[in-house]
């Protein structure tokens, strides 16, 4: 009896965590860099500092890279995917450079958690998830590079964050945190 009644507390313990787990502020290093450089009135596309943002907002950094990440598409990774997993999340993210210098794709660094766990990338070739392909690509000035990135989640839905990070330099980095 107290073995079910300790299951249901941490099941109800993990459901609030979810529903409290975006939104609220970040206490990682580079998350309180979000914002800078965004226009004043950039209306729901901006968060100010220390908040995430919603999948589907652009994030523009003060170097003039914006970054946009499209809502999480679930899927089943195929037999040949590696990490193998029960299902996967994937995201369009779109890479603007609006700066004066050429931006480098192989300094992007995307990491993934759900539900505050780490979660791996998903490579899986058959379905056209092979991650950032063009790493040794330069983005110039006034140009975009469309990227596909999938990450192994777990079978029932979970809140999952991304950050992104536009190089290993850049102190600031950009968190998306939504449903998945």
């Amino acid at each position: 009896m107290a073995l079910a009644r300790t299951c249901k507390i941490m099941f109800t313990t993990g459901l609030l965590s979810l529903a409290v787990a975006c939104g609220v502020p970040s206490a990682q290093d580079g998350t309180a860099a979000m914002g800078a450089g965004s226009p004043a009135g950039a209306g729901a596309s901006a968060s100010q500092a220390g908040n995430d943002l919603k999948f589907g907002a652009d994030h523009r950094f003060a170097s003039g890279l914006t970054i946009s990440v499209g809502s999480p598409k679930s899927f089943q990774p195929s037999v040949s995917a590696y990490p193998r997993s029960p299902r996967g999340a994937a995201f369009d993210v779109e890479l603007t450079n609006d700066g004066a210098t050429t931006y480098k794709l192989s300094g992007l660094t995307v990491t993934a958690t759900s539900s505050g766990a780490p979660v791996k990338q998903v490579v899986d070739t058959t379905q056209g998830f092979t991650g950032i392909a063009d790493a040794g690509k330069d983005v110039p000035p006034g140009r975009s590079v469309h990227v596909t990135l999938a990450f192994a989640v777990p079978q029932e839905p979970a809140q999952l964050r991304l950050q992104i990070r536009p190089s290993a330099t850049e102190p600031a980095a950009v968190t998306y945190c939504g449903p998945a």
